[in-house]
């Protein structure tokens, strides 16, 4: 989807009710806008439902301050004019308030951007801004002050973040990407002290190119591979819906046939994703004009060793990554569905699904289907995409539940004679 083609009123639309759906504002709170080529500024109305707005609700504000519109635009519209004052570089606003950045917000602390790479890179440096009056000037001013230094996401103090970027899919990424960052490290927090990489780790990560493929043309898709791409489609959308990963982070792929496989695309925004979009891996060489994942070289060796595995998922479910930023290990054995899917579940040092690709497939027996990279991701493999998706889902649930008993009291496995009955009863691998 092209998001430069669409009217700024449908971009705002399509973007609150992304917001809202994922539970990061309230029917009456959070706001956006954008500022076109002609110096408009689009904005979303005030004291309308963020839960049902349309194209023909949002405000325009003209150049020499006329509001055009069936309504008032929102009342904090003063701050994001402050913005587009300071930052003429910025050309979209977004203004929320998730609970997790509310979290920050009250006890005036920032959230650690250092815990997992892609936040350092998609939210950068962020700023606090002191506390000001919703939708007054003094607020603007406070707020454009922290815009002014170089912030592209600020913090509100007592109130929530505003984050401004080139385009409203740019803000929306950073916005999505830190409320999901600070999700992750409130519950590492309940389970241990997280862990943040260095300086030289996210350089290293970020120095990374894609993987130099030769390209094929594919001629021919089989209706196999055309109802493989819709299926995988249909179940990144859900994983992306129940938030299992953000817009633009988190891989699948499904076997083919031989050393032939689909995988998704890098850097392409997931609830959008269409058959077309999936890139065919054949032997050495990708479907030509596309890019897949960074994380294809590791997809290829899982399979070539793994007869068993006909599908792979690469997310960053924030419950999972709270174990991942910590120390604590992951333990299936918590209900039997869980041991049963989950089985072992290793972790493996940060860098080495790039850095040994090799070694790292080999972890995935068949008593060892998942494996969780430190302050990176979690991978799941499976005998089919649905197989993979169910695990990932129970790893998920199991992680957060663990989570949620480390307030009511230890945690207590099932014992080792029980496993023993599970795993005779289910005929798993020892």
């Amino acid at each position: 989807m092209n998001l430069d083609m669409l009217h700024p009123a449908d971009q705002l639309v399509m973007f609150m009710e992304r917001i809202y759906g994922y539970g990061m504002t309230t029917t009456s709170g959070g706001n956006l806008s954008i500022l076109d080529d002609n110096g408009d500024i689009w904005i979303t109305p005030g004291s309308i439902d963020k839960g049902s707005l349309t194209r023909d609700d949002m405000v325009r504000i003209t150049p020499d301050g006329q509001i055009i519109g069936n309504h008032k635009p929102s009342s904090e519209y003063p701050f994001h004019q402050h913005i587009y004052k300071a930052r003429p570089d910025l050309k979209a606003v977004l203004h929320a308030h998730p609970p997790a950045l509310v979290a920050f917000s009250i006890v005036r602390k920032l959230p650690h951007t250092s815990l997992i790479p892609n936040v350092k890179f998609s939210c950068g440096e962020i700023g606090i801004a002191k506390y000001g009056l919703p939708g007054s000037n003094d607020l603007g001013d406070k707020i454009a002050a922290e815009f002014m230094k170089g912030f592209n996401t600020v913090i509100l103090e007592n109130h929530g973040v505003v984050i401004g970027a080139k385009s409203m899919f740019d803000a929306f990424k950073s916005f999505e990407t830190l409320d999901f960052s600070a999700r992750l490290e409130i519950d590492a927090n309940n389970i241990g002290t997280p862990k943040a990489l260095t300086a030289e780790q996210i350089d290293w990560y970020k120095s990374r190119q894609d993987t130099s493929m030769d390209e094929f043309v594919a001629h021919n898709i089989s209706s196999a591979e055309k109802a493989a791409r819709r299926e995988m489609c249909k179940l990144i959308k859900r994983a992306y819906n129940q938030q299992l990963f953000t817009s633009t982070q988190g891989t699948f792929s499904q076997r083919i046939d031989g050393d032939s496989f689909i995988i998704t695309p890098t850097g392409s925004d997931r609830k959008y994703l269409e058959p077309e979009d999936i890139v065919k891996i054949s032997g050495d060489f990708k479907e030509m004009g596309k890019i897949p994942s960074k994380s294809v070289e590791l997809h290829k060796e899982i399979y070539k060793q793994h007869p068993h595995i006909n599908s792979i998922i690469i997310a960053h479910p924030p419950c999972i990554m709270a174990f991942a930023v910590t120390d604590e290990p992951l333990d299936s054995r918590t209900i039997p569905e869980s041991y049963i899917l989950m089985r072992k579940i290793p972790k493996l040092e940060f860098g080495a699904n790039y850095m040994k690709p090799k070694e790292t497939a080999a972890v995935f027996e068949e008593n060892t289907p998942i494996a969780i990279i430190e302050n990176d991701c979690v991978i799941v493999t499976g005998s089919d995409l649905l197989n993979a998706f169910d695990r990932l889902e129970v790893a998920e649930y199991s992680a957060k539940a663990i989570i949620a008993a480390k307030d009511l009291g230890s945690v207590v496995a099932i014992n080792d004679d029980e496993i023993s009955e599970i795993e005779d009863a289910f005929h798993l691998a020892k």
